[in-house]
């Protein structure tokens, strides 16, 4: 066993998905949010550190580009704190996606997480983390409710 190695250890390239989130941000600057190569890195990082903490592994991209393009037409996004908020929602994607016990695809989560900022929490990330992604877990693991509740 000792010759087994922690996929942890091995370190997430800078290069590994910014080009990705630049084309990102060339769509998203119709609608007056840009990532700057600062903030690029410093979401790159963010995931490596998410990955870390939540024990979850992912190969290519990640879920950035997805998340991004599923909430980059939301009213409750503002360019001031768009790299903030994208860091705080890809972090509320990994630790729901490990709450959520594999019932929900990455496509579900997203759209549950959009439904759910863009409704109930009102932009509100504490919200959105604290109660109704919450909730939604809390039902899936429970067998109660339906993943499509107002979240």
């Amino acid at each position: 066993m000792e010759d087994c190695f922690s996929l942890a250890a091995l370190p997430l390239r800078r290069t590994d998905g910014a080009a990705g989130l630049r084309a990102c941000s060339r769509v998203t600057e119709r609608a007056g949010l840009t990532l700057s190569e600062g903030e690029i890195t410093r979401l790159l990082e963010r995931r490596a550190a998410a990955l870390r903490d939540t024990g979850r592994v992912e190969f290519g991209e990640g879920i950035l580009p997805k998340l991004i393009y599923a909430f980059y037409d939301s009213p409750w996004l503002a360019p001031d704190h768009y790299a903030d908020t994208l860091a705080e929602l890809q972090d509320l994607f990994y630790y729901y996606k490990n709450e959520s016990l594999g019932r929900l695809t990455d496509d579900a989560l997203l759209a549950a997480m959009r439904k759910a900022f863009d409704g109930p929490a009102q932009g509100s990330l504490e919200y959105l983390g604290g109660t109704a992604l919450d909730r939604l877990c809390r039902e899936l693991r429970g067998g109660e409710g339906d993943a499509d509740d107002d979240g």
